[in-house]
């Protein structure tokens, strides 16, 4: 059996508190009650809960404080703040700062519990989910809308970001979810057959075509194509894939009668296709025909909140199919991995996670097995360090290098970190991160 869901409730009201405990249980849910921010402080490492309901007004102190605290500490918490109709605006504002959530008072249970549900699914998410990070829940909230109209969408970001991960996204959530997703890489068609690879044969259309053979839009059926890496397509095939888009039939090799595309195409490239345009590599009129709805997704060192939820899920995959008896991440491998810049990005993570669960000789992954180059970039903490320490010396790590490649600029670094940049001056200050005179 899974283990029980611990959410901590920080609500200094008797009533409601206990309330709130018993509905929480009934729903198989863990409870902790913690009727301060002082209480809050000092049992929120021990316990560690997967999500936090959080009242703003406290007796001791304010909710916005303990919020940029714990989360601090604990690493992207979700938090869901209850608060009375006069401070809404500060509400929201923690919603823009990064917080999960708000509720007004008087609220229906059910609708926390429901709102609640909601957020443990992401921080423990089944496949459907693509990351607790702001950058990816805004991703996630684009493609849920797009999903349900057949317009072109052109995934860009670069290799390794999860681009195909995003199309089965797209297309689990669209009315084709019923039928056949196929993903085509256009770098590994062999060029002499790629055209026949895309739109199919018939039998007899060139030496060695013994029987039809039907391509890969056709085999897509009424589900979704996923033409990746567009953009190493051959300029001759990409004249016949424009005309295919805008007429919406197709011809087999050697056919006579033209094939009805029912599929919806979806295109992805780790180029920058504009450019590729320019230099004469890629044709301008298939470029606007399939750039209607472009999607973008960051790479994973703009992500950093993704990094543990990615960790924990491809630790908990590769260790179910491999048979390893893994328990997890020592706090040290988490930390270097939080400091790292992922230039392969997800499938570096990946393969990282692999390696390390087969190679492994202790019960939990530590820095030497996620790095075994001993990477000078991971940060160092005294052995024995506690976690919240450890971490405290990635985070540190982390902004200094962005705020380095940022020149120092507050704002870019806040936005390429997905968080405010009054979250990023408390960070700052709290971690003794002197700014530059000027810094903006």
């Amino acid at each position: 059996m899974s283990e029980r869901p611990v959410v901590a409730l920080v609500e200094d009201d008797p009533v409601l508190g206990a309330s709130l405990v018993q509905r929480l249980a009934l729903e198989g849910i863990v409870a902790c009650w913690w009727r301060s921010a002082g209480e809050a402080r000092r049992q929120a490492e021990r316990v560690r809960p997967q999500a936090v309901v959080c009242d703003i007004r406290l007796p001791d102190d304010d909710g916005e404080r303990l919020f940029g605290e714990l989360t601090a500490r604990l690493g992207p918490v979700p938090f869901l703040f209850v608060t009375g109709y006069g401070t809404i605006d500060q509400a929201v504002r923690l919603v823009r700062a990064g917080a999960a959530d708000y509720l007004t008072k008087p609220f229906r249970v059910d609708e926390l519990i429901e709102r609640l549900h909601g957020l443990l699914s992401r921080r423990h998410p089944t496949s459907g989910e693509l990351g607790p990070s702001p950058a990816m829940r805004q991703v996630e909230a684009v493609l849920r809308r797009v999903a349900q109209v057949d317009s072109h969408v052109l995934l860009t970001g670069e290799s390794g970001v999860g681009k195909e991960v995003c199309a089965r996204f797209l297309h689990r959530h669209s009315p084709r979810c019923e039928q056949p997703f196929l993903a085509v890489n256009c770098a590994a068609l062999p060029r002499d057959l790629a055209e026949s690879e895309l739109f199919g044969h018939e039998a007899g259309a060139f030496t060695g075509a013994q029987k039809r053979h039907l391509g890969h839009m056709e085999r897509a059926g009424d589900g979704t194509l996923l033409l990746d890496e567009i953009g190493e397509l051959p300029l001759e095939l990409q004249a016949k894939l424009l005309r295919v888009l805008e007429e919406r039939v197709f011809w087999r090799l050697g056919g006579e009668r033209p094939v009805v595309l029912r599929a919806r195409v979806v295109c992805a490239t780790n180029r920058d296709l504009a450019a590729e345009v320019a230099a004469g590599r890629f044709r301008a009129d298939l470029y606007h025909r399939i750039d209607v709805i472009r999607i973008e997704i960051p790479p994973l060192r703009e992500r950093p909140e993704d990094i543990p939820w990615l960790l924990d899920l491809y630790l908990r995959r590769a260790r179910e199919r491999l048979g390893v008896a893994i328990e997890g991440l020592t706090p040290e491998a988490e930390a270097a991995a939080l400091a790292w810049h992922w230039p392969g990005n997800v499938r570096e993570l990946v393969n990282r996670i692999e390696r390390a669960v087969v190679l492994a000789c202790g019960p939990r992954l530590d820095v030497a097995d996620l790095f075994p180059e001993r990477a000078p970039c991971a940060p160092c903490a005294p052995e024995g360090a506690r976690l919240a320490d450890v971490r405290r010396v990635a985070e540190r790590a982390r902004i200094e290098r962005v705020l380095a490649e940022c020149g120092g600029r507050i704002g870019e670094a806040a936005k390429r970190l997905g968080i405010s940049r009054t979250t990023l001056w408390e960070k700052m200050r709290r971690l003794g991160i002197p700014t530059r005179t000027g810094a903006r």
